[in-house]
């Protein structure tokens, strides 16, 4: 495939003529034995001559439709892209002068790896890359990464996996271990549409495939959620209860069935203004029926992860509450507020499922929210039925959508446990208290988000009221502190019921 240059790609990207170097000339070249080797002298003199540049990294700041933000780029028809002392040096300076800075990072890597030619010194550089891309994520301040065609080794496994988003070149190369590699230790050709970032995108390890032309647009689109503005907008007053029309539990249950009404990802078409879906745990796993994104709802940005009936084809298994706590993990790292969304008929129940943890995952999803330092938010739109609800429940507010429910397991279940039949579905819905009103009444859940008469009959309407909703509730946590929420959450939930 045609290669675009490091500098090239910059004037793609970045506002025109923004894009200011910060490389200092590099140190010195060393050798494993001592001075370098002559030849190797001799390949960087003829790289450099090819290029125009002085070392595989190139590192500065741009701004991008306005923005500030620092840049880190490899340029693999030096050496390889490889990766030396002194390419290293160069990055984890730029990372560091980010961080210092607070600025939002973006790399480009496309490397072979380790630069052979400097051997075991060179290999190790690759731990105080990750330190320092570590570091400025614990800052709270963001890591997009945009793979390139091929990044392989070294830079694979460190400044190139660590992304908070991570996106890859169409048709690119992306792997630990470069074919070429494979066959000289094996003997054999690696298998074919492995290491693309088109596979990679399907387990859930990359989470977009890009190209060129519309890199800009997902990058601009990607930092304005990580890096909005937190400003209140006006309060969104409660409906009364009294003006909600009183229908019965099985009547919402049967109203949040319907297969016309909207879900997550209609939710974001109306009401967010900005939309970056992200996919996968990033280890290896991906689950469609969970829908995971960066989002912004009127002025407030947020990580939002929402259960999808109309997508999956089965209830969400094990992979899908670690795609979820991903979703955790980085709306702490960002310090961005989480919003859970609750479309659920349970978890699944199967041999998979059973084997692969789910049990475990829903209690660490448990775990994760009522400890998180971020704001919370938890949306029940729809069906909410068993441990699939559960886990993705404690929030320091909980909204809910009028025909929403909240219950152990489907009325039908429940019925079957107590009655031995599952024709009593509807008296035990009524018994349980899983209606909104119910909920409300209990403690449960904070905030009703009415439907006239139901949302399935106004979609667009509803949606866009609580997108509405949605901002005042975002905007309204990040004016408390993260301490404060935190200790209010967990006092919520352990007086729960006492």
């Amino acid at each position: 495939m045609s290669r675009v240059g490091a500098l090239a790609l910059a004037a793609l990207v970045f506002d025109e003529g923004s894009f200011t170097r910060w490389d200092s000339e590099p140190r010195p070249p060393i050798g494993v034995h001592g001075p370098p080797a002559q030849s190797y002298l001799d390949e960087l003199a003829e790289a450099r001559e090819r290029t125009g540049l002085d070392e595989s990294v190139i590192t500065g700041e741009a701004t991008l439709d306005g923005r500030r933000v620092a840049v880190v780029l490899c340029e693999f028809g030096f050496l390889a892209g490889s990766i030396g002392v002194a390419a290293a040096e160069r990055l984890v300076q730029a990372i560091n002068r980010a961080t210092a800075e607070g600025l939002p990072l973006l790399a480009a890597p496309t490397s072979g790896g380790t630069r052979m030619q400097e051997g075991t010194v060179a290999f190790l550089q690759m731990v105080k890359i990750s330190t320092a891309v570590a570091q400025h994520k614990a800052a709270g301040l963001a890591y997009v990464v945009y793979l390139r065609h091929p990044t392989t080794g070294g830079a694979f496994a460190s400044w190139g996996s660590l992304g908070h988003v991570t996106a890859a070149e169409p048709k690119a190369l992306v792997g630990f271990l470069g074919p070429r590699v494979f066959k000289a230790i094996y003997g054999e050709d690696f298998p074919r549409d492995v290491q693309t970032s088109e596979n990679l995108a399907d387990h859930g390890l990359v989470d977009a495939v890009v190209p060129h032309s519309e890199l800009r647009r997902v990058a601009i689109d990607t930092l304005a959620v990580l890096c909005a503005p937190r400003d209140a907008p006006p309060p969104v007053p409660n409906v009364p209860l009294e003006k909600l029309a009183d229908v019965t539990a099985w009547e919402s249950i049967t109203r949040s069935r319907r297969p016309d009404r909207p879900g997550v990802r209609q939710l974001v078409r109306v009401a967010a203004n900005t939309v970056t879906p992200l996919q996968g745990t990033g280890a290896g796993e991906r689950e469609p029926g969970l829908f995971l994104a960066l989002a912004k709802f009127g002025a407030a940005s947020c990580v939002l992860l929402g259960q999808d009936r109309t997508t999956a084809s089965q209830p969400l298994g094990p992979a899908a509450l670690r795609e979820a706590r991903r979703g955790m993990r980085l709306a702490a790292d960002l310090r961005l507020p989480l919003v859970t969304v609750i479309d659920t008929a349970g978890a699944a129940l199967s041999k998979e499922a059973e084997e692969g943890g789910l049990a475990g995952e829903i209690a660490r999803c448990l775990v994760d929210l009522t400890t998180l330092t971020a704001p919370t938010i938890c949306l029940l739109l729809g069906e909410g039925a068993g441990g699939g609800a559960l886990a993705l429940l404690p929030a320091d507010r909980v909204l809910c959508a009028q025909h929403a429910w909240l219950s152990p397991l489907p009325p039908e279940g429940a019925s079957a446990i107590r009655f031995h039949t599952t024709e009593r579905a509807a008296e035990m819905a009524e018994q349980q208290g899983v209606r909104s009103v119910d909920l409300l009444r209990n403690g449960l859940v904070d905030r009703i988000v009415a439907e006239w008469p139901d949302a399935a009959d106004e979609p667009d309407a509803f949606l866009a009221r609580l997108g509405r909703v949605l901002e005042h509730e975002l905007a309204a946590l990040l004016a408390r502190s993260p301490e404060e929420l935190l200790a209010l959450r967990l006092r919520r939930y352990r007086e729960m019921g006492a």
